[in-house]
């Protein structure tokens, strides 16, 4: 699957936040993009997933050559886009479990039965250190911040999406936690050629991934872009590269 931006243009409010970004995902391709808070990363990663409050004023976003500009949410996800959120909204009431089995069935003509599904959640769990009784909870309710980019990493391993964002997926994350989530990803796109974008500002968490493009955004620009000693200089020197 190729996802491919091209010169996009974004306005939040009718301001524009967005200001021409071209990039081009394949197959397996890590792609990170760095910048200063207010760059407008979160608004690209939005717009990618048809955020419908987000106005694309110019530009276009194709899967496989096709653009999805008219597609809702809902039709981008069964393409196989995924976006884990930078802050994971709590929804008292909605079971963690009865949500993955509900979404993973809109997403495949062939849902799995519900064993062989159980199976597969409580593995992933194992693999994400996530407690045991975590999964029979509401989606993030109580969850700390650590656990709920846990579960966003959960519903991507269930969902096994084509084409993931990760918007600032090291947040709030401890040493170990980052350990765990990024090795995870990892994983994922190299068994399954997932084409990944990860949103971030620190490289500690590139110290466990193989990302092939640095990209930085600076108010609303693609300002620099190069390979993975890039993610070095910006830690060692900042965005004024």
């Amino acid at each position: 699957m190729k996802l491919e931006i091209k010169d996009l243009h974004v306005s939040v409010d009718d301001k524009e936040v967005v200001k021409g970004v071209s990039i081009m995902v394949n197959d397996g391709e890590l792609h990170v993009i760095m910048g200063p808070n207010g760059s407008g990363k979160t608004t690209l990663a939005k717009a990618i997933m048809g955020h419908p409050q987000l106005r694309v004023t110019k530009g276009d976003i194709l899967v496989d050559g096709k653009s999805i500009l008219g597609m809702k949410v809902n039709e981008r996800a069964k393409l196989g886009l995924f976006l884990q959120f930078q802050n994971p909204v709590e929804i008292e009431g909605l079971g963690l479990l009865n949500f993955l089995n509900t979404a993973r069935g809109a997403l495949t003509d062939k849902p799995l039965q519900f064993k062989e599904f159980m199976s597969e959640v409580k593995d992933s769990s194992k693999a994400l250190e996530l407690k045991e009784d975590m999964i029979g909870r509401s989606l993030n309710h109580g969850f700390s911040g650590g656990e709920k980019k846990k579960a966003e990493v959960l519903q991507m391993r269930v969902l096994k999406p084509k084409i993931s964002i990760l918007d600032e997926p090291d947040s709030g994350l401890d040493v170990d936690a980052v350990r765990i989530v990024a090795k995870n990803v990892e994983a994922m796109r190299q068994e399954r050629k997932m084409g990944l974008i990860v949103i971030t500002h620190y490289s500690r968490i590139l110290n466990y991934m193989q990302p092939q493009f640095i990209h930085i955004m600076k108010e609303g620009k693609m300002v620099k872009e190069g390979g993975s000693e890039l993610a070095h200089e910006v830690e060692s020197k900042g965005y004024n590269i």
